[in-house]
């Protein structure tokens, strides 16, 4: 045993499996590597046939911020929804800060997706995730999910 991680990979039944996210909004193609509980990597092959390209825009198809942010979370969620305990639940969106965009995404790039889980306590997981074009970067956010599910179960009881 080299004391190193294994590592794991989600090909896109096995993302449709851990994750509720399904067509039209499940935005991203492979989870390429996965250390549960840390980190997860995934990919975006775009192509003009996407649902937004024709109406954003016509005339300089590019991929809308709220696509790249909704593919950098289905990235990170994959940190704990790859984690028998947590496959399939459902996952809200608590916060995003510090997005940057950094480059123009169109059609016919690859958008590569490393997540990072800093905390996840309580059913709240934050963390970082960027994502680059030919290692070069083009999104980057701080997000807090939550697991409804496990997060009401610390909630305060009325009498």
């Amino acid at each position: 045993m080299s004391g190193e991680p294994s590592s794991i990979a989600f090909d896109i039944n096995g993302i449709i499996r851990h994750q509720r996210n399904r067509y039209p909004v499940l935005l991203i193609d492979r989870v390429t590597a996965v250390d549960p509980g840390k980190s997860a990597s995934a990919v975006k092959c775009y192509t003009y046939n996407e649902w937004f390209f024709p109406g954003h825009f016509d005339d300089e198809p590019n991929v809308p911020g709220f696509v790249q942010i909704e593919s950098l979370t289905q990235t990170f969620i994959m940190t704990f929804l790859c984690m028998e305990e947590y496959k399939g639940m459902k996952t809200n969106f608590v916060s995003v800060n510090n997005v940057k965009f950094k480059r123009k995404i169109v059609p016919g790039d690859v958008l590569k997706i490393d997540a990072t889980l800093n905390s996840f306590k309580r059913g709240l997981a934050m963390g970082s995730v960027q994502s680059f074009v030919d290692g070069e970067p083009a999104c980057s956010a701080d997000l807090v999910v939550a697991i409804p599910e496990i997060l009401d179960r610390f909630k305060p009881r009325t009498a």
